[in-house]
């Protein structure tokens, strides 16, 4: 990985900042971006020289491949301050290899790596000062890739735009969240691109939660297309549950994101000694746990909102409430991830990297 900055980034700086416009104590998740973004264009063949902009609009034609035929990826990834001033970011390299898995699923070419790198931290230095300290405050980073190239005929585009923008964040979500489990729609199938962090993924997702939420819901929990007999992911979220003292989560496939936050947890619990199992969880036990009360805890684990936990799901018109621990999981989990990410405490992985 390379992270010295290199010369061939163009900088234009904004004229003035509009930090001093920002209210850092009462933000909303992804409505506020920084002052810069990051640019780079692929034109005959190659990635151009990359850029760093004053953050703006776009111009961008109408018929531009990715309205029409949605070749859209992106990235999730955080920017944390410690006490000291000093800037990290968490596990970086996981979300340069995803954009790229992503990206090559929906035929969008590879983005170079020292581009990613040197583009990252050249523009989070440029904004640093939005990087407020304090646990619980990041920056939260957006890389994504869009087809540009003008043209309305159904093929992978000739053109596409990498960008990199940044927003202020504080938690994603507020309180514990109830789900409900999916009975008839299905986030992906075999054979697809669930697995890609693609724009289309998302947008056939926004439907269902809203049935959800008229229920009285938060979120969707996931199942298998085939049968909808399994549980796979939460909302956003890969998905953990807890029964009796062993965590079991779904393996990862061609439908199942391969979360950072995630992969990040498995290694901690084996760690700590706790029991995982990564294997198919089917919805019939954890109905059964739920009932007979092994079913401890239920959370969710992604960038955004770190690890969220789950106080009860829906199910086949029941409702499940998941008493709560005395020492739940899911605190000690996002506590100790916590710490690693705002370097207060010792970072066994190697997972920390400083700007």
């Amino acid at each position: 990985m390379k992270n010295t900055i290199s010369q061939q980034i163009e900088i234009k700086k904004a004229s003035e900042s509009k930090i001093g416009q920002v209210d850092f104590e009462n933000l909303n998740f992804g409505k506020i971006f920084t002052d810069h973004m990051f640019v780079c264009d692929f034109v005959n063949g190659e990635w151009q020289s990359p850029k760093i902009v004053p953050y703006g609009l776009l111009t961008i034609e109408p018929s531009a491949r990715v309205f029409h035929y949605g070749q859209a990826v992106f990235e999730g990834m955080k920017a944390y301050k410690d006490d000291n001033g000093d800037t990290f970011l968490f596990r970086p390299d996981e979300n340069f290899k995803r954009i790229n898995k992503s990206a090559e699923r929906l035929a969008i070419p590879e983005f170079p790596e020292e581009y990613f790198f040197e583009g990252l931290h050249t523009l989070l230095k440029l904004d640093n000062e939005w990087i407020k300290p304090g646990y619980g405050n990041s920056l939260y980073i957006r890389p994504f890739v869009i087809a540009t190239q003008a043209s309305v005929s159904a093929s992978e585009a000739d053109e596409y735009k990498f960008m990199i923008i940044c927003s202020p964040a504080q938690s994603y979500y507020s309180g514990d969240v109830s789900v409900l489990v999916a009975e008839k729609f299905s986030r992906s199938a075999n054979g697809g691109f669930g697995y890609a962090k693609a724009a289309g993924n998302y947008a056939g997702q926004f439907y269902p939660t809203k049935l959800a939420k008229e229920k009285g819901y938060q979120q969707v929990i996931w199942t298998d297309a085939n049968t909808h007999e399994y549980m796979e992911e939460a909302g956003t979220m890969n998905v953990f549950f807890r029964v009796n003292d062993t965590l079991l989560t779904a393996p990862v496939s061609d439908r199942i994101l391969d979360g950072v936050t995630r992969k990040s947890l498995i290694a901690m619990a084996e760690k700590e000694g706790i029991k995982v199992e990564v294997r198919p969880v089917k919805v019939s036990e954890i109905v059964e746990a739920a009932k007979n009360g092994t079913l401890k805890e239920v959370f969710g684990a992604g960038t955004a909102a770190v690890v969220s936990p789950i106080k009860a799901f829906g199910y086949q018109g029941d409702h499940y409430e998941i008493e709560k621990q005395e020492q739940p999981y899911a605190d000690f989990f996002k506590k100790a991830l916590m710490d690693i990410q705002y370097n207060k405490a010792e970072d066994p992985f190697g997972w920390r990297q400083k700007v």
